[in-house]
């Protein structure tokens, strides 16, 4: 399997404990900045760009494998032998499929807002309005996303999603390769066949957003039988950036 060096921001204390965090679609190390600079007065902190995301090499291979695969060798390059890690949706995924797949390099596991289940929803009306934009036409920012308001309403997903949106020489284009992100997004909503998996008996926390609805109990003690499942009140799927205090308490607690 041909893996990628992942583009990465390291803070902390190089004596604390290893902490990776690993962002969601579209997102990138960017997005996990805030929480990584609180969680670095603690623990030594990687916030990784998945392949295809951030400043990451793209590859037209994206599914929960190769990214785990990515992982293992960010891990093996800076010489950690294990390390606690933290994933948000797809990130979560990752780590799911990290842990069942090298159980013995995950200390502890926290997965944020998503469950190792195949989803049913589906980005292809998203990307093809990312790709529909007229960049030549694009003067700013502001003006993307009023051009975007139909056919994404929610003002904020918006705003996360043009985070990609860059201006090199002196023209706007996208970060991210949007024909990957629409050939690799089923694997994305997707999670690979467990049958032939062992279970993850490592301390797990899974953390959900009370508004959203994406992890249920039954979805996660099968394969993560020692798991604890925390609901955060007045959050929805960005739970990071809805409750931060709440969130860093809860991860730090579980860390200790």
């Amino acid at each position: 399997m041909e893996t990628v060096a992942l583009a990465f921001e390291e803070l902390g204390n190089p004596d604390d404990a290893p902490l990776i965090i690993l962002h969601g679609f579209f997102a990138s190390s960017r997005n996990w900045r805030q929480v990584a600079e609180k969680l670095a007065a603690r623990f030594h902190v990687y916030v990784l760009d998945l392949r295809n995301h951030g400043v990451s090499p793209h590859h037209p291979i994206m599914d929960y494998p190769s990214m785990a695969a990515d992982l293992l060798q960010f891990m093996d390059t800076h010489h950690l032998t294990t390390a606690s890690v933290l994933g948000h949706s797809m990130g979560g995924k990752v780590a799911m499929w990290f842990a069942l797949n090298h159980p013995e390099r995950i200390d502890k596991l926290i997965v944020v807002d998503i469950a190792p289940v195949n989803y049913k929803h589906c980005f292809n009306h998203l990307i093809q309005a990312l790709k529909a934009l007229p960049l030549p036409e694009i003067n700013n920012r502001k003006q993307a996303e009023l051009q975007l308001a139909t056919a994404i309403p929610e003002l904020g997903y918006r705003q996360f999603l043009l985070q990609n949106l860059i201006l090199k020489d002196g023209a706007y284009c996208w970060r991210v390769d949007l024909d990957i992100f629409y050939n690799t997004a089923p694997n994305i909503i997707a999670f690979p066949a467990v049958e032939q998996l062992t279970p993850f008996t490592g301390k797990t926390l899974f953390l959900a957003g009370e508004e959203s609805n994406y992890v249920k109990a039954e979805d996660i003690s099968t394969l993560f039988p020692e798991a604890t499942l925390s609901v955060i009140a007045n959050a929805g799927h960005w739970l990071h950036v809805q409750q931060p205090g709440v969130f860093i308490e809860q991860i730090e607690q579980f860390l200790k």
